[in-house]
C-alpha cells in the first residue's frame, strides 16, 4: 500500500475539510502502537465506519459484538472528547458500556459534567451512511458538548 490510496468514488476527507474527521483519524493513529496505518490515507482508515444500510442488513447481531467495531466505537467518542477538549480546555474522558448483545451507552464527561450521551442499540452494525453523515454526527456530539462546557463552566472543572 502506498501514501496515495483512496477509497474510489467517495468523497475524501480533504473534500469535506472536517475538523472532526481529521480529529479521529488522529485518535486512530495515536492507538496504533505497531505502525499498522501508518501507510494508509486518511480516507481508507476512515472507511471502517461508513456501513451501508446492505452492509448493515448483512452483519448478524448474535454474538458478542466484534473488536474492531468496539475499537471503531470508541475511537468515535474519543474524537468526540478531545474536540470538545481542544475547544473549551477541559479534560475530557470516555466511557463505553456495552453488553454482550450490543445495547449500552457512550458517555463523554469532564469532572462531574457529563458532555455527551449517547445511547448505543445493534453495536455489531455501528456506521454512518457517508463521510458526510460520520463528520455531521461527530462536529454535532463535539458542538453540543462545547455549549454543555460553556453553560455549565463551574461543574466542568476541577
Amino acid at each position: 500500500m502506498t501514501a496515495n490510496n483512496s477509497v474510489p468514488g467517495t468523497t475524501t476527507i480533504a473534500e469535506l475539510n472536517s475538523p472532526f474527521l481529521k480529529t479521529l483519524v488522529k485518535q486512530i493513529r495515536g492507538q496504533d502502537s505497531y505502525g499498522f496505518y501508518r501507510t494508509w490515507s486518511d480516507d481508507l482508515i476512515l472507511k471502517p465506519f461508513i456501513v451501508t444500510k446492505q452492509k448493515k442488513r448483512e452483519i448478524s447481531i448474535e454474538g458478542e459484538v466484534d473488536p474492531a467495531t468496539q475499537a471503531r466505537i470508541m475511537a468515535f467518542f474519543r474524537a468526540v472528547a478531545a474536540g470538545i477538549e481542544q475547544e473549551t480546555g477541559l479534560i475530557s474522558q470516555v466511557v463505553v458500556d456495552l453488553s454482550h448483545e450490543g445495547f449500552g451507552w457512550a458517555l463523554v464527561f469532564s469532572s462531574r459534567l457529563l458532555l455527551t450521551v449517547k445511547t448505543l442499540r445493534d453495536a455489531h452494525r455501528y456506521g454512518f451512511d457517508s463521510l458526510e453523515k460520520l463528520a455531521e454526527e461527530g462536529e454535532g456530539f463535539v458542538q453540543k458538548g462545547i455549549d454543555l462546557a460553556k453553560r455549565f463552566p463551574e461543574v466542568g472543572s476541577l
